[in-house]
């Protein structure tokens, strides 16, 4: 998982008196605002001017890569600051999260079927398992009010998850399947996501906003994990 999350101070803040406002982006959107996608990554990373460009390009190829992908999501946080010549308001980039329905028709995403259990797994089927494979935010983020509701990182994850439900809702039958309040007959959409295992500062990021680890259920499973080269965490219900 791609999450922006460096220690350094930035002068954004999680607060909702920041006024940040989350909104989907299609694809043509994503294609015309790549460039602040890309300065908006490289920003919150740090480092130097070399670091920073490398870091940019990195990151712009994999998103290039991922937003092909069927179901493909990507959510804006934008912050309205004074300063146009005409005396208004423009908006800036404070944060991105983007996602996608994990398949089970094909080749698992990272290779995730060795890291989850059976049941997690069969959510695929029913495209109620939901890959948040990127998440930008500034470092505030990560070290204040982690655990508020108002946590942009929070916002923008419970965003993704709940827009893929109403996503599941409109294709919904009827059926009465025990499922998410207030979206009768969708049953509950849980997101998962794969960290590098050396990325302690992005595990402790996750699990301060709400994610919690999972492991497969075959024989020998945690044994084989303490070697793999990733951590697998899961979201929601």
């Amino acid at each position: 998982m791609t999450v922006n999350v460096p220690g350094r101070r930035g002068p954004q803040g999680p607060s909702p008196l920041e006024g940040e406002r989350i909104r989907p982006l299609s694809r043509w959107q994503i294609e015309d605002r790549l460039a602040e996608l890309g300065d908006l990554y490289a920003q919150t990373a740090g480092g130097d001017s070399r670091a920073w460009n490398h870091d940019r390009e990195l990151f712009l190829r994999r998103l290039a890569g991922e937003v092909q992908r069927p179901g493909f999501a990507l959510l804006v946080a934008e912050r309205s600051v004074p300063g146009t010549p005409a005396g208004g308001e423009s908006a800036v980039l404070a944060g991105c999260a983007y996602g996608f329905p994990v398949r089970a028709d094909g080749p698992w995403w990272r290779g995730l079927d060795g890291y989850l259990p059976r049941d997690v797994l069969g959510l695929a089927v029913s495209g109620r398992l939901f890959a948040i494979s990127g998440l930008v935010v500034h470092s505030r983020v990560r070290t204040h009010h982690q655990g508020r509701d108002w946590n942009l990182a929070r916002r923008l994850q419970r965003r993704l998850l709940a827009d893929h439900t109403a996503g599941l809702a409109d294709r919904a039958d009827g059926t009465g399947v025990p499922g998410v309040p207030g979206i009768p007959g969708v049953p509950g959409v849980l997101g998962v996501t794969l960290v590098e295992r050396e990325d302690a500062m992005t595990l402790r990021a996750l699990r301060s906003w709400g994610w919690r680890s999972v492991a497969p259920d075959a024989a020998g499973a945690h044994d084989m994990l303490r070697y793999a080269p990733c951590h697998a965490l899961v979201l929601g219900p």
